[in-house]
């Protein structure tokens, strides 16, 4: 395992050569861009989103900053430009970068005020867009799941549909899962149901047709979810949305994950046990391939 102080020289190295646009100007990525003062960084107090471009096109670039709004609406929080405008920003950030494939960040938070949770005390909300080099998260060879203990935030205190910066049970869950040996966490609902992966929804798929816990169980309302469910549907998969236990996940005939920073990827295993063949299954690789053609078509 490389060191801190070697990852940092390559992170150092990599943004040295970035801009990142902080309210109205763009500025060094490796620069500090703003105030210790900001809720964001003191209470976790914003939204955000995670886009990726493939060439010359930024995938789903209004559904994610629809979702963003609602997001922001949801927490209170005023974004100071239109929907149009912020979508010009996301483009200007990517040219000046000069990115061919991107991984994209939004970032609005409550912004610069007093110390507290009292939002009145904050002047303006603080956005940031920023884009990187980035590949999937995971090999395509496949993930080694395990089910957590840290079970998903429920419903009832933060609505999983609003995409806050919020996801310290989501680090303990991967923190958990990493130390156990595993590549990625499962967590359950408070019922016991599956909800999502550390960042990715949870699909099955079972003789020929494709299941996924539905919004209902807790989950982000995830665009590369939408999409596969769509896509599975284009190529005449039955997809149901239901509950999904541990042992559904166990019995499948295969298991995949979608998201942003992952894109689509097998689960060869759950908490050890093999699923299915222990490697990509035909379903999983239809929809990869429809994913594939989708995002650079």
């Amino acid at each position: 395992m490389q060191s801190n102080e070697t990852l940092r020289a390559q992170l150092d190295e990599m943004r040295s050569k970035l801009l990142v646009y902080v309210n109205g100007r763009f500025v060094k990525a490796n620069e500090p861009a703003i105030s210790a003062f900001d809720h964001g960084l003191l209470y976790g107090d914003g939204v955000y989103e995670a886009i990726r471009k493939y060439g010359d096109k930024i995938f789903m670039l209004e559904e994610h900053i629809e979702r963003l709004y609602e997001s922001a609406k949801t927490l209170r929080i005023n974004i100071p430009y239109t929907k149009e405008e912020l979508a010009r920003i996301v483009k200007q950030t990517v040219e000046k970068n000069a990115l061919k494939d991107a991984y994209i960040r939004i970032i609005i938070t409550r912004g610069y005020g007093k110390m507290g949770v009292d939002p009145r005390g904050c002047v303006e909300p603080t956005v940031l867009v920023m884009a990187e080099p980035r590949e999937p998260i995971f090999s395509v060879k496949g993930v080694r799941a395990k089910i957590v203990s840290i079970r998903r935030i429920p419903q009832q205190c933060i609505d999983p549909k609003a995409k806050t910066l919020n996801y310290l049970n989501h680090i303990l869950a991967k923190i958990e899962a990493l130390e156990s040996g595993f590549d990625e966490a499962i967590m359950l609902n408070e019922q016991g149901f599956v909800s999502e992966a550390s960042t990715e929804n949870v699909f099955i798929a079972k003789k020929g047709m494709v299941a996924t816990p539905p919004l209902s169980a807790g989950i982000l309302d995830g665009i590369t979810r939408r999409v596969v469910i769509r896509l599975a549907k284009e190529l005449g998969i039955q997809v149901s949305e239901v509950n999904l236990t541990p042992h559904d996940l166990y019995n499948a005939d295969e298991v995949f994950l979608t998201g942003t920073a992952a894109e689509v990827v097998p689960v060869v295993c759950v908490d050890g046990v093999k699923i299915g063949s222990g490697e990509a299954g035909p379903v999983f690789r239809r929809i990869r391939e429809a994913f594939e053609t989708l995002v650079r078509n």
